[in-house]
């Protein structure tokens, strides 16, 4: 597993925060993943009563889930509190699905729920933004009912290498979050213990007509560089101009391509065996003979 540039917590939850106002409107992809990834119910033969939105945002998932399983309880986390301000904004003020749905802010790697509390994990494109995937995991694994599923996508490291690229003609700094292969985010799963793990990849190509206003739309969403290892101060004109030329290559048919990398997974928690205790029965020797003698 090659190394990958650790996200900067704390630099995340504040870009959220701000980001809660304008992140519906530029969020057109995190939309289309979402709504790809809740159309695998479709073919998954599973009504959980518990659901755990991690990462839930401005809550389009957490609304959706309960639409698709409206006896279920569903709770909404997110690291950032303006974002689930604007999801509990959402739900009128007498309504029942107050009994239905709750709002946590928290993060991934240190979930507050109780060992097996939960029957559903669902996660829309938010596992890119931990600090430690293993970690994660394993606190989805704790959380799971023996028996529940874990459903997911993520980033993979195709996202963005246009952005990636031409930054790298400019500097030595890290500009552009690194996001972990799909092959990588398996082998997390098998170490955190989940059964039959399913793998696939989707490619989606956004465009622009020039690298600020990606950069823009980047940032009105919250995903713009929270890695540890970006340069601390201001980015200057000419860094800016030089992005501009470099990325300017790519052009293709008038518009400027952003490739994003989307990987989907899930699995499940393996159901407990009960283990059984047999009564253990011993037969003196002197028996099997007279038993032998009968015959």
């Amino acid at each position: 597993m090659s190394e990958v540039v650790k996200v900067d917590k704390q630099l995340a939850r504040r870009a959220f925060d701000r980001a809660a106002q304008s992140y519906d409107e530029a969020a057109v992809l995190q939309r289309q993943v979402n709504l790809n990834l809740l159309e695998r119910f479709d073919y998954i033969n599973f009504i959980p009563e518990s659901i755990l939105d991690i990462g839930a945002g401005t809550g389009f998932a957490t609304y959706a889930l309960h639409k698709r399983f409206p006896k279920a309880k569903v709770t909404a986390l997110d690291i950032a509190s303006s974002m689930l301000a604007v999801a509990q904004s959402r739900l009128p003020l007498m309504s029942k699905l107050k009994k239905k749905i709750s709002f946590v802010n928290a993060e991934a790697e240190c979930l507050p729920f109780a060992d097996n509390s939960m029957d559903l994990i669902y996660s829309n494109l938010t596992l890119q933004w931990v600090s430690s995937l293993d970690v994660a995991l394993r606190e989805c694994r704790r959380v799971l009912k023996p028996g529940g599923m874990l459903l997911f996508s993520t980033f993979g490291p195709d996202t963005l290498k246009e952005l990636r690229q031409s930054w790298q003609a400019v500097d030595q700094y890290s500009h552009v979050n690194d996001f972990i292969d799909m092959h990588d985010v398996g082998d997390a799963m098998m170490r955190a213990q989940f059964a039959e793990p399913v793998m696939d990849v989707e490619n989606f190509t956004l465009t622009y007509s020039d690298v600020y206003k990606l950069m823009h739309d980047l940032k009105a969403i919250g995903a713009h560089n929270v890695t540890s290892q970006r340069a601390k101060g201001l980015t200057g004109k000419a860094h800016f101009k030089q992005l501009e030329q470099h990325y300017e290559t790519f052009r293709l048919q008038g518009v400027l391509p952003a490739s994003y990398e989307v990987v989907y997974g899930h699995a499940w928690l393996p159901v407990q065996e009960i283990e059984k205790h047999n009564s253990e029965v011993s037969i003196s020797f002197d028996s099997i003979s007279r038993g032998k003698d009968k015959r």
